[in-house]
Order: structure tokens, then sequence, then C-alpha cells
């Protein structure tokens, strides 16, 4: 069974080599209308995206988010916020502190929870922005690494304690004649399970890594690994710039920490 949508789905890839054509205001427009109708914890919308065109910043982007030069190339770039900002705002502005005290209640500022489910919220957005663009012919990248280096991306964006830069989309036209290369998943199987997870066992383990493993050639590796599984450790959960980002999410998650507010001093 397919539909249009479907394919336009099935058929998704990252892009990171983009045509010379910009985006016009009003294709813009149309991808963030699409992104702002995505599904929102109790109609939140615990999100803000940040639209940069800039050239100066692109570059800086390209610096701060690994080194990645692409990402300047980019005629459009959004930033994902998991954004708890306004809604504090809104209950500074309208006496919830005030209200807490007189109802023995605790205002409390945004916890982890919150953090977390306004992440859901900003990536179901993001997606929501990826879908709408790859119908209109508009390829798409994500950029994890907006996780890195939190205080000059704060800087950068003049962002508030409750606003965390959490994802990170570059947008462009095809390239004529651009080649998709729709690269394999995983087997169904190890992914999705009926009604209880299931921990896979160590023959299950290596059957679902067993296409990614044939890539690996001890000889040719610069991280002097003896299989796929230790090379993709070096240069992926345990490089520089994961470290880097778990030291700059840290450091985000200490604004995100419940504390108790004081609505003279909050602001």
């Amino acid at each position: 069974m397919t539909n249009q949508t479907l394919e336009v789905l099935n058929n998704r890839a990252s892009l990171r080599v983009y045509d010379d054509r910009e985006i016009s205001q009003e294709i813009l427009d149309t991808i963030l209308e699409a992104t702002m109708r995505a599904p929102t914890a109790g109609n939140q919308m615990l999100y803000s995206v940040i639209v940069v065109r800039d050239e100066k910043t692109k570059k800086k982007l390209a610096q701060s988010c690994d080194h990645q030069a692409f990402i300047a190339t980019a005629p459009v770039i959004l930033v994902f916020l998991a954004d708890h900002q306004r809604w504090f705002d809104y209950y500074q502005n309208n006496g919830v502190a005030e209200y807490c005290q007189r109802e023995g209640l605790l205002f409390e500022g945004p916890q982890e929870s919150d953090l977390l489910l306004a992440i859901e919220d900003a990536m179901i957005a993001a997606q929501n922005a990826v879908i709408a663009a790859e119908s209109m012919g508009i390829g798409s990248c994500y950029i994890g690494d907006i996780l890195e280096n939190y205080e000059f991306h704060r800087e950068l964006f003049d962002l508030p304690d409750w606003a965390f830069p959490i994802g990170m989309l570059c947008l462009g036209y095809y390239r004529p004649n651009h080649l998709k290369k729709l690269r394999e998943r995983f087997d169904r199987k190890y992914i999705v399970f009926d009604e209880t997870y299931h921990r896979l066992s160590p023959e299950e383990n290596n059957e679902m890594f067993s296409s990614m493993a044939q890539s690996f050639h001890k000889e040719n590796n610069p991280y002097r690994a003896d299989n796929h599984a230790q090379a993709f450790y070096a240069r992926k959960t345990g490089a520089a710039f994961s470290r880097e980002m778990a030291r700059s999410t840290r450091m985000a998650l200490k604004k995100w920490d419940g504390r108790l507010l004081d609505f003279k001093k909050f602001d």
C-alpha cells in the first residue's frame, strides 16, 4: 500500500549539498505553518523556532556544530528550542506566584520532566517541517550538534534560561539530477516489539548489526579497532564531540532544576 504521503516519508534522505536557489518567504511560511500544526502536549507548543538566513551566523554555526562546513551553505537554517520561558513569563505576568502563595502551593520553575516534554514538542514540530519541505522539493539535514557549546549558542541567540536549542535543520533545494541514496535501516523485528520490551540476545544483537559490520576493515581503520563496534564507539559515542555534547547538556540542565521561584526576583 502506498500514497503520496507515504512516498514522501519513505523516500526522504538527508541532504548536505544544496542548489543555489533561495527559499522564498512564501515557501518558508508554508513550511513553518505546517511545523506549527504538529501535535503538542496540552496545546502548549513548548518550542520556539529561530530562522537563520544571515551568512555570518550560518558560518558560526558551521564551526560551533562540530566544524561541518556544509551547514554554512544551506539557504535556511531552523533552530528548534525546547521552550518553557513563554509559559513562565505568562505565569509571572498574571499573578501565579501570588496565587501560589495565597493557596499554599509551590511556585516551582521548570524541571527535567518539563524539559523532556518540551523536547518532544520541539522534535515533533521539526519532523513536520522536514516532511513539509520534502513535499515541496526541499531537502533537509538534522544537526544534533546544536547540543554542543551551550554557552556559545545561548549568547549567539540571546536565549533565556528556559529555552534550550535541542535540534537544528538545514534546508535547501535538491540540485538538478541529484541521486538520493537511501540508507539501510535495521530490520523491524529488532526495533518494534509487541506488548513488552525485548532485550536482544548476544546472537540477535550481532545479527542486527551484521550489515554494518561488513563495512569494517581492520587494516584500514584509524582507530586501531578490532571490529565495527569498537570503531563506531571511537568515531561517535566516545568521540570528543560527544563528550562536549554531554558537558554542554549538563550545563543547560542546571537551569531546569525545579527550583522554587521568588516572584520578586523572577525576571
